[in-house]
């Protein structure tokens, strides 16, 4: 069975990789030929959530140099990667506020016990 406190940890774990993954993508925006990795939260074999993070071949979009050779740009789509920033932060909030309100029943329980 899991607890609520295993839960929102696991998602605090998660969400700090989400943004971790959005960070590294939009660091490499401009750099030729860098591959996005995309992130999805999915369940382990205990129902808790973990990031699956896997690389996105969609092609860059082809450009010349000064020399005439053909490079290719990063996929990077910043909007999605803003996206995701956004979804990390505000997951993240959410955790953090499960775990708050988890010590405080906590700390409720021990002064009802004492």
């Amino acid at each position: 069975m899991i607890n609520g406190l295993s839960a929102s940890v696991s998602g605090l774990w998660m969400f700090v990789r989400k943004l971790e993954n959005a960070a590294r993508n939009i660091a490499n925006s401009n750099t030729d030929s860098y591959k996005a990795k995309k992130s999805a939260a999915v369940e382990d074999g205990l129902g808790l959530p973990v990031l699956n993070i896997t690389p996105d071949n969609a092609p860059g979009t082809p450009f010349h140099d000064p020399d005439g050779e053909t490079h290719e740009s990063s996929n990077v789509d910043l909007s999605m990667e803003t996206t995701d920033v956004l979804i990390a932060k505000r997951g993240y909030e959410a955790n953090l506020k499960s775990v708050k309100a988890q010590e405080e029943i906590f700390d409720s329980l021990l002064d009802i016990i004492v």
